[in-house]
Parts: structure tokens; C-alpha cells; sequence
């Protein structure tokens, strides 16, 4: 029995903190998008930005949950929901719908979408781990 105990920790290495951050991050980028504005990054206020906001924010916490089950149908799930979150964010900065008017904001979504990258690639990189 602690065998499995074990082996199941082994796999966990690492890992807990990034679904853990995912569903934060979710959830702040989908309050974001209802109240416009999260730690002074701005999103138009439009009824669309919101919207769309609220649903990548929901895909991200939605990746994070997936990424805790620790099944690789689950985890392939939330890699394709990552991937989603980011082409959501450039469709938003294309359509208008982020406001890049300062180097803040620029910052602040280039870093947030480059986060979302980086951890589906450091998922992708533990894909072994999942069962």
C-alpha cells in the first residue's frame, strides 16, 4: 500500500503548483473580465470583452481542474483547452478588445499569455507522469 502512496508522489513532483495556479489565474482573468479592470489591466468595457473574457478565464481555471486528475485524456484535455486560452487572448488584442494603450498593459498580456504557454509546455514536458 505505501507503494502506491509513493508512486503517486512521485508523479505529483512539481506539478501540484501548476493546476493550483492555472484555476487562480482563471479566475482572476474571468473576474477581470466582468469588472474591467484587475490590478490596473484594463479590458474594453463592452459587453463582448466580457464575454469572451469570462470564457477564457473559465477554460483556464477548466485546464487547471483537468491537470489535477492526473489522467493523460484529462491532462491532452486541458493542453488543448491552454492552447485555446492563448488564441483567445490574441483574437481579444486583435479584435480590440484589450486595451494596449501602455506599456503596462503590454506587459501584462504578453507576460499572462506567455505564462499560459509556458505551462502547457511544462505539462506537455511531464506528459510521463500522468497515468
Amino acid at each position: 500500500m505505501n507503494a502506491g502512496k509513493f508512486e503517486l508522489s512521485q508523479r505529483l513532483v512539481g506539478l501540484p503548483g501548476i493546476p493550483v495556479l492555472m484555476i487562480l489565474f482563471g479566475v482572476a482573468e474571468a473576474l477581470a473580465a466582468l469588472t474591467h479592470h484587475f490590478f490596473g489591466v484594463r479590458i474594453v468595457d463592452d459587453n463582448i470583452a466580457s464575454y469572451a473574457g469570462a470564457a477564457i478565464g473559465t477554460l483556464y481555471a477548466v485546464a487547471g481542474l483537468l491537470v489535477l486528475t492526473m489522467r493523460k485524456f484529462a491532462v491532452a484535455a486541458a493542453i488543448v483547452l491552454l492552447v485555446l486560452v492563448i488564441a483567445g487572448r490574441i483574437a481579444m488584442l486583435l479584435a480590440g478588445l484589450y486595451l494596449i494603450d501602455t506599456t503596462k498593459q503590454i506587459l501584462a498580456l504578453s507576460g499572462g499569455t506567455a505564462i499560459a504557454a509556458g505551462f502547457a509546455v511544462h505539462i506537455g514536458l511531464q506528459w510521463h507522469r500522468f497515468r
